[in-house]
Parts: structure tokens; sequence; C-alpha cells
């Protein structure tokens, strides 16, 4: 069956449903515009530089704005394809559908093979995260017990329906934004009265320590920040309105975090009081954006950046990774390439319970065990970057695919040269990573085209009407 199409690939019938294309509406549709765009900005945390500050610091020899840009240059432009593809096709899975259909079924399975490796590892790591930054504060609670607390609450959340989760994010949301505007008054104050160093642009640029392949290595770890814009993807079949506003939502919750962290990354670097110390010892302890914001204001904003964080982590951001990695599951389940038992959706509150229950599952099991080993952290931090970019560039290939090749587009910026522009980026940038995630990433991706090749042997195939 031929999915009709406008001249430039895109869904002729516009935003009619999914039954076209062989699958039953059974997801409730209930968030709007504003709450896609909340979603995608609690997901990316407006404050995550906070807890990652020192490590890009000393990565990017203390341009670590410019590492943000970089990054956000990067996300922006596959932004643009997620928005293209959403429109063609307009259902959940983000980039497992997006490339499935857009190239073929092998690489949509592994696009969704390598941005599951981000999406199941990232709850345990904003768990852990969290759990060590109240450990921090508490000392007399062990991380475990954190973890385990957040992982309760946001499972609770998550059970009474999209809808509920939606309002918290905005709570959460306006939270964070009153943080971080505290934290930029208060520092713009304390530079302006000589705190720091006072008023320099070396986050931006230093001849002293610039290098194109130094900063790109930063921005391979800034990208972090940066993971969640995609997961707006996931809601696509929840959203009330078309799915070029799906789309449109992508890029403008990424333009507008990507702001913030560059002018938070500028204030907390002037700010800091020894960087070449900073840049040559690291951040071991994580405190490093804190002990910035101690400088401006005392005892009182290390204490509201450091409380912020964990909170922001633990529960806002780890409470939308918990429904968006569901929901990848859900899809792909649905489409037998994973066990049909994740398929299955609550009747009461018409969510992708099951999934949602292994995702938690997942999550207690690796937070538990990375508390009780010592490099726990750096550990799960060097795995999640890697499946995102390399699932990120199947997804601007898809659009190369899709729209020029199959579809005969005449749009070259928006089908052609943008998403060959954010293919290049997210290869340097892949490039320059560190060697571990190299190794285990490579190694994720050998496993994936093995199971891909099983399912093919097995006749595993999508279940779907094919969109060619």
């Amino acid at each position: 069956m031929s999915i009709p199409t406008t001249q430039d690939g895109s869904q002729a019938s516009g935003d009619s449903g999914i039954e076209q294309f062989g699958y039953k509406q059974e997801l409730k549709r209930t968030l709007k515009f504003s709450d896609l765009i909340i979603y995608g900005m609690i997901f990316m945390v407006p404050i995550a530089p906070f807890g990652i500050f020192g490590g890009v610091f000393q990565a990017s020899g203390g341009m670590i704005a410019l590492a943000y840009i970089i990054a956000m240059v990067g996300m922006m432009f596959s932004a643009n394809s997620y928005s293209q593809m959403a429109q063609a096709f307009p259902m959940s899975g983000s980039v497992y559908t997006y490339a499935g259909r857009g190239i073929g079924r092998p690489v949509g399975f592994i696009a969704g093979w390598m941005i599951l490796l981000d999406y199941i590892l990232i709850p345990a790591l904003l768990y852990f995260v969290a759990g060590l930054a109240m450990t921090g504060i508490l000392p007399g609670i062990p991380v475990w017990v954190w973890i385990l607390s957040f992982i309760g609450l946001n499972t609770v959340v998550n059970y009474l329906g999209i809808s509920l989760t939606a309002m918290v994010n905005k709570v959460m949301l306006v939270l964070e934004l009153l943080a971080l505007a505290i934290f930029l008054v208060v520092g713009i104050v304390a530079l302006a009265q000589g705190k720091g160093q006072g008023f320099n642009f070396h986050a931006f640029f230093d001849p002293n320590t610039f290098s194109w392949p130094l900063v790109f290595g930063a921005a391979s770890i800034a990208v972090l920040s940066f993971l969640g814009f995609d997961a707006i993807a996931t809601l696509a079949e929840e959203n009330k309105g078309t799915s070029k506003s799906l789309g449109r939502s992508m890029i403008v919750a990424l333009l507008v975090v990507g702001v913030l962290f560059i002018a938070q990354t500028w204030v907390a670097a002037m700010l800091v009081e020894d960087p070449a110390s900073l840049i040559k010892n690291g951040d071991p302890t994580g405190i490093a954006f804190y002990a910035a914001s101690e400088t401006a204001g005392g005892h009182f904003m290390f204490i509201l950046t450091a409380v912020s964080t964990a909170i922001a982590w633990g529960f806002a951001n780890a409470l939308v990774a918990q429904a968006a990695t569901a929901r990848l599951l859900f899809a792909m389940a649905r489409d037998g390439q994973l066990p049909k038992f994740l398929s299955k959706v609550s009747d009461k509150r018409q969510i992708p319970w099951n999934a949602t229950l292994l995702v938690v599952a997942i999550s207690v099991a690796l937070g538990v065990y990375l508390s009780s080993i010592a490099d726990g952290l750096v550990t799960i931090s060097a795995l999640v970057n890697f499946g995102a970019i390399v699932a990120f560039i199947l997804l601007n290939v898809s659009v190369i695919w899709w729209f020029i090749v199959k579809q005969k587009s005449t749009r070259w910026f928006i089908h052609l040269i943008y998403p060959a522009l954010g293919i290049l980026i997210l290869l340097f940038v892949l490039w320059n990573a560190r060697a571990s995630a190299q190794i285990v990433g490579v190694a994720w991706l050998a496993l994936g085209i093995i199971v891909a090749v099983v399912l093919k042997l097995r006749g595993r195939e999508l279940k779907t009407i094919s969109a060619e």
C-alpha cells in the first residue's frame, strides 16, 4: 500500500491518524504544543550543565560555552531531520520508526537498537547522579536509598498517566528556571563587583588552549545535556496537534535550552577562581559548578544549585526519561522487534505499562549496581552518548534517502544540505569521543547487527504496512 505524499515527500493527508500505517490508535491524545516543548525542555534539563560543568570545562580547555555551541548546532541539524520525518510518519517510535520507514526495516532496527542504548541507560544515570548529589548533602543516607526513592516516585506519577506527567513537568520546569535565574542574577552581580575573573570571553575562545579536536571532544560530552529533544518524537501518538507542530516543538525546545546552557556556562566559567587548576586536575567530586556559585553568593548558592541538580536529574528529567524509554520499547515490540508483552497497553490508563515496568527494573538493577562500585558514574557516562549520536547520524541519512532519493524533493537545504551538515558534525564529534565509549558503542552496534540478522532469519519482520 502506498502512503499518499506531497511533492516534497511529506504526508499528504496530514494528521489523519496512524491507522493508515496499519496501526490502531491505542494511546490517549492529550498533549498540546506547549506540553511537547515543556516535555523536551524538562528531558534536556535547563540546568543540566550544573552536574557536568567541571568535566566539560576540563575537556574543552576552559572553552565550555564554545563546546555547547558546537553541540547545539549539531543537534539543531538533527532536530530539523526529526521535524521532517515526523511530518512524513506521525507515529510513535522516534528514530527507530523514521529510519525504518525512510530507508528500510533493518536500518530502522539498528537505529532503534542504538538509541535504545542511550534511552535504557539514561534513567539509571539520572537516578545515580541525583543519588550522589543527595548523599553529598545528607551523607547519612546511602546512595541506593535515594535511587529507589526517586524510581518509586516517578513510577507512580507515570502510572497515573501522561497528563499528570505533563502537569508535573510544568511545575518542575518553573522551579528549575527559577533556580537558574537566581544563579544568573547573583553571578552577574558578583562579576560586576569584581569576584571571580571578571567579565571575559575565554569560555568562547582561548588561544592558549584552542584546537578543533579538543573542543569537538568536549562537545561529545556536552551533547549529553541536549539528549532529550528527540524524546518528543516518542509522543507522536499522544499529540493533539499536527505532525508539523511536533517537529516545531523539538526545534523550539532545543533552541531555548541551548541558549540557557550557553549563558549559564559562560557565567559559571567566569566565576571559576582557578581555571588552570580545574583544567589540569578535573572535577572528581563533581562540585565545580556549585563552587563557582558559592564564589558568587556564598554557601546558600552552593546548596541551592546542588539541591536543584538532584531534583532536576532524579525527578523531573528521570520522570520523562522513564516515559520516553517505555514508549520506544512499546513501539519496537508492537512491530515484532522486541518481545510482544512490551506492547501491552493498560486498559485503564492507556499507557505502555509492561514497558514501563521493564524500564523500572533495569533502572533499579543498574542504579544499585553503580552505587556499589567506585567508578560507577564514569562507567555509565561513557556509554550514554555513543548510541544517540549513531542514531542521529542514521536519522539524517534517512531524511536524504526518503525525501531526495525516493520522493525526488527539490528542497535542497531542508532535505539535503542540513542533514548532510548534521552527519559531518556528528561524525567528527564521534571520532573525538572517549575511546571507552567508542569501544563499548561499537560492541553494542555489532550485537545489534547480530540480533537483526537473527530476527530476519526467523521471519520477525515488521507487521506494518510498507511505506514504500
